[in-house]
């Protein structure tokens, strides 16, 4: 993978803003990066298949064209923003390879299972599964957090993974990877978003325990936590006041872009990380998990 630096820079801050959830690309201001005119692939995941929920904006968009350009066919999942879903796929055969586009919740097991099985179906195997879809909802009281939503964030963020886990793993044959996007809440949860919070640290650690519980398969389990990144998540569940200040106090001083995100994914999905598992791969813009 090389990047070219006269195209690959950060974004200008974004301005005060928000969104109804789930929020959508086209209304961000600025448009976040997802690599489009920078990534530039050298066949490392060439004719494998890939899974990416939450694939139609942001880190999963992002995701999804850096495998597509590294040689992977890619099913696409999303809930129902379907504009940005149909951009990500476009982007994916752009660059030569097959895309298949699903609609629906990942909160039901069911559709987890109907996932695995459409991409078999599809491209004949399943060599990455990637985590991706999450939900947050930012909340000042513990009161305020209903037990809809705890559940709704809950089944979205980690049962999810599970339900994808189960099905996609006695698919995959050796040599397969699954990568589990976590976040620095899971050692640096921010209070006011307490439920999503909590299921990152639940992610690490699934993570970790089912690296080893499938270790003797050949499949590898690792998990990407990202800092601050500019993607429809954080119009859509923050206030614009903290909109505008987002990605500020990090090290670098800003928000990431997903473009940022994209070869952390691929060196896992690749045989270059073929020695890890069970690890998480900070990306956070100089914010220390320790």
């Amino acid at each position: 993978m090389t990047v070219d630096p006269t195209t690959a820079h950060p974004q200008p801050p974004q301005r005060e803003q928000q969104q109804s959830m789930p929020g959508t690309t086209g209304a961000m201001d600025p448009k976040p990066d997802h690599g489009e005119a920078s990534y530039k692939g050298s066949g490392r995941l060439a004719g494998r298949a890939a899974l990416i929920t939450g694939a139609d904006s942001g880190i999963g968009r992002a995701v999804a064209i850096a495998f597509a350009r590294e040689g992977a066919d890619v099913l696409i999942a999303y809930l129902s923003e379907h504009e940005d879903a149909k951009e990500t796929a476009r982007w994916v055969e752009e660059a030569g390879r097959k895309a298949v586009v699903v609609s629906g919740d990942i909160k039901d097991s069911g559709f987890c299972t109907s996932l695995v099985e459409r991409a078999v179906s599809e491209f004949g195997r399943l060599d990455v599964l990637v985590n991706n879809a999450a939900h947050q909802r930012t909340l000042k009281r513990i009161e305020d957090i209903t037990d809809e939503e705890w559940d709704t964030t809950f089944r979205t963020n980690i049962y999810s993974q599970f339900y994808l886990c189960r099905a996609a793993i006695p698919k995959m044959k050796a040599g397969s990877t699954i990568i589990n996007t976590t976040s620095i809440n899971a050692k640096n949860p921010v209070p006011t978003l307490l439920p999503y919070a909590t299921t990152k640290g639940a992610i690490a650690n699934f993570t970790a325990g089912l690296a080893g519980l499938v270790a003797d398969k050949g499949i590898r389990v690792n998990a990407v936590a990202p800092g601050p990144i500019w993607t429809p998540l954080i119009p859509s569940t923050m206030p614009a006041e903290k909109v505008a200040n987002f990605g500020a106090e990090t090290p670098l001083g800003r928000a990431g872009q997903p473009a940022e995100l994209a070869p952390a994914y691929v060196l896992l999905a690749s045989d270059e990380s073929s020695y890890m598992t069970g690890a998480v791969l900070p990306v956070t813009g100089g914010r220390p998990m320790l």
